[in-house]
């Protein structure tokens, strides 16, 4: 089996550094152009099967790479971003902004982010989209196949981690957040997954 993880394309609130989340905020123009420059360098590797996270953002970006491909497209809960909460749609970064002061932790230093009661923590995201990828990986019937993921900054970030055995809070930003259309190739042996390329920017 070989994976390829893919983080979706911009958006208007990646621009803007909001806090995206759950919420459901389409590609802008760069991001389809992206997810279009990415597609065309990718496609000639046959891809049999595709998991995308339901919010738009990513199931639009899969829809691009996968182009005129007839392949199944499945939707996947588990690979849906990190919930912020009553964070969502905050900027990052705006130190006038109580609420983009606590969500900043997120990403400076995640073992002291405290999540609002209505958000999810990173073990959470750990766990789902731990299961996610046991799963798939163990999966008799999809041994021999390319299959496209596509995902988000932290869920992805969640899913190479670990993949490369680092499932600390502390350390989840070790390896930096993949940029957007940044493709991750991973081969599946016996079960496990391993990395083979990572990050890989098909665009100019």
């Amino acid at each position: 089996m070989m994976l390829y993880i893919i983080r979706h394309g911009e958006t208007e609130w990646n621009r803007m550094r909001r806090v995206q989340g759950h919420t459901d905020i389409p590609l802008n123009e760069r991001g389809r152009h992206l997810a279009a420059e990415t597609a065309e360098k990718m496609r000639e590797i046959k891809l049999d099967l595709c998991f995308t996270s339901p919010l738009k953002r990513a199931r639009e970006t899969a829809r691009i790479i996968l182009g005129s491909r007839k392949i199944p497209l499945y939707d996947e809960e588990r690979i849906r971003e990190i919930g912020f909460g009553a964070y969502e749609g905050v900027s990052s970064g705006d130190d006038s902004d109580p609420k983009s002061r606590a969500v900043q932790f997120f990403f400076t230093e995640p073992a002291s982010y405290v999540p609002p009661a209505d958000a999810e923590t990173i073990p959470e995201l750990y766990s789902r989209t731990g299961e996610f990828l046991t799963e798939l990986c163990r999966r008799n019937d999809l041994q021999d196949k390319n299959i496209l993921v596509s995902t988000h900054g932290a869920a992805m970030t969640a899913l190479l981690n670990r993949i490369k055995g680092e499932l600390s809070v502390e350390h989840f930003w070790k390896y930096k957040v993949p940029p957007n259309c940044a493709v991750t190739m991973a081969a599946v042996e016996d079960g496990k997954a391993r990395i083979i390329r990572e990050s890989v920017i098909y665009y100019k």
